[in-house]
């Protein structure tokens, strides 16, 4: 017996959407139609809306160098063609004010009259421009009553129509939006715009500091057949041309030696690197590094270069004293040497050493309640008992020195202390900045120890390195001694900066909308 199908009811209508953000997409989209059609206006009166140029003869800045001096309600008699983005616009009868903004974050008033460019061209103005548009004014300049400096025109004309509007700066541009529309951030934000200056300024002087030492800048393979240089897990591709699986460089180190097996004693490169690793507020799966080696060097001229580097980019921003989370960070201050088996001694209050067994380092890390995994080794416990207890707690520049040998597979066994290797890492404020050792020139030695690595990977271990045997043949043809430094550009900005790797990087990797 086949049951009735029960009669449908009509569904009540689904609430609305009455969210802020909700809010936000209707208006957005709103104002979509309406600037649209602003557009098509201006292409059937004939006005190109998205013109190839305009007749610009003074940047916004240039205006007020030049003409500061005017008193209020003081003309210049001079003329200037000036071009910007209108980001305050105000429509009143005859009279039509505008603040206009360059790229560098210069703001000029601009003043549309009746008497100044006629009718038509006022109505048009107060018909077709909205905030966000860029446009060209041409006119006196003169200081308002107000004294505010200003082009009072004779004429002016659309540059770029905005099809979008600018957000509202506390209400619709949160975190998220700022960081997948840059675009929009360096816009509306003066410290958008200000960090990307300030990445530069810590660049350029990187790359000045080292020059000034004798350094040479090379480039080094971004795709390549070995990964190594560093324990990260890699990208992997496939080249066409060769059928070869290839991989993105996950470190600059491997090539970098290489070049200084040729003769070049010096070198340094600032580069893209790739990780395919987690995603947090300290680390980015695509960032920039700097890797410098320089022959006849060990850690401790390293570390001189390092500070030497970051004190100089102090200098250049005029930070030498940085505010954290964490408390004040005086780089002009002492960068005191903490080795890792005296420092977990100190904060488990019990002697761990190179020698110290597996059971007793757990024992140890449960009673501080640092949780490992089942299958971690003694040397990987004392890493995560130092991160966990001592590294946090670091606020002024530390070195971090004496590691077990599994932290660097590429640095030397240290000339003196049995069991560790001649490392560094630079911590500031609690978060790892830089490392540096002296590194491993022994052919033999490091073809142990890349074996070791690779043995690793075959058992499954994503982060480990590759054999490279091209570096080994290098190595064997006698790397003289040497030093190199890694640095974390992006971290050396979140220092300076205060703020997380995401705002960093002017244009970060994100998940898809």
């Amino acid at each position: 017996m086949t049951t009735p199908t029960p009669a449908s009811t009509p569904s009540s209508p689904e609430p609305a959407d009455d969210s802020a953000e909700a809010q936000l997409r209707r208006q957005t989209s709103e104002q979509i139609e309406v600037r649209t059609a602003k557009r098509r206006r201006l292409l059937e009166a004939g006005v190109e809306p998205y013109p190839v140029g305009v007749e610009r003869t003074h940047t916004l800045a240039e205006v007020r160098g030049t003409y500061a001096h005017l008193a209020a309600d003081e003309a210049s008699g001079e003329h200037v063609g000036v071009a910007g983005r209108v980001v305050f616009l105000r429509n009143t009868g005859k009279l039509c004010f505008a603040t206009l903004q360059a790229g560098d974050g210069t703001r000029l008033q601009a003043m549309i009259s009746l008497t100044g460019v006629g009718e038509e061209s006022l109505s048009q103005w107060k018909a077709v421009v909205d905030l966000g548009d860029h446009v060209f004014v041409h006119g006196e300049v003169i200081s308002s009553r107000r004294g505010e400096l200003s082009v009072m025109a004779d004429r002016w004309q659309m540059a770029s129509k905005a099809l979008r509007p600018l957000p509202t700066l506390h209400h619709d541009l949160s975190e998220e939006t700022r960081v997948r529309q840059r675009y929009v951030d360096l816009i509306v934000r003066e410290e958008a715009r200000q960090i990307v200056l300030d990445r530069a300024t810590i660049t350029r002087t990187v790359r000045q500091t080292l020059d000034a030492r004798g350094y040479v800048e090379v480039e080094t393979p971004i795709l390549q057949l070995v990964h190594g240089g560093a324990t990260a897990r890699p990208f992997n591709t496939h080249m066409n041309a060769f059928d070869q699986d290839m991989s993105l460089r996950i470190a600059t180190e491997l090539y970098l030696k290489r070049a200084v097996v040729g003769g070049l004693d010096k070198v340094y490169e600032i580069g893209r690197v790739f990780r395919n690793e987690g995603v947090d507020s300290t680390h980015s799966p695509e960032f920039t590094m700097l890797e410098c080696y320089e022959a006849y060097a060990d850690q401790f001229v390293m570390a001189d270069r390092m500070r030497e580097m970051i004190l100089a980019c102090a200098h250049a921003l005029g930070r030498t004293r940085i505010e954290t989370a964490a408390g004040t960070v005086d780089l002009e201050g002492e960068w005191r040497w903490l080795s890792v088996y005296p420092a977990v001694s100190e904060a488990v209050g019990e002697e761990v050493t190179p020698q110290t067994g597996i059971e007793d380092l757990r024992r140890i890390a449960a009673a501080h309640d640092v949780e490992l995994p089942t299958d971690v080794i003694d040397q990987k416990i004392v890493m995560k008992l130092f991160e966990e207890l001592v590294e946090h707690t670091l606020l002024q520049p530390t070195f971090v020195c004496d590691y077990p040998p599994i932290a660097q597979p590429l640095a030397r066994p240290h000339r003196s202390i049995p069991g560790v290797i001649e490392a560094w890492d630079l911590i500031i404020a609690g978060t790892e900045t830089g490392t540096a050792f002296s590194e491993l020139i022994d052919p033999v030695i490091q073809r142990e120890r890349l074996t070791a690595q690779s043995r690793q990977a075959a058992a499954g271990d994503e982060e480990a390195m590759q054999l490279d045997e091209d570096f080994l043949r290098a190595l064997e043809y006698a790397a003289p001694p040497m030093g190199g430094i890694g640095l974390g550009m992006d971290r050396l900005v979140m220092l300076f900066t205060g703020v997380g790797i995401r705002e960093s990087i002017l244009f970060p990797l994100m998940k898809p909308e």
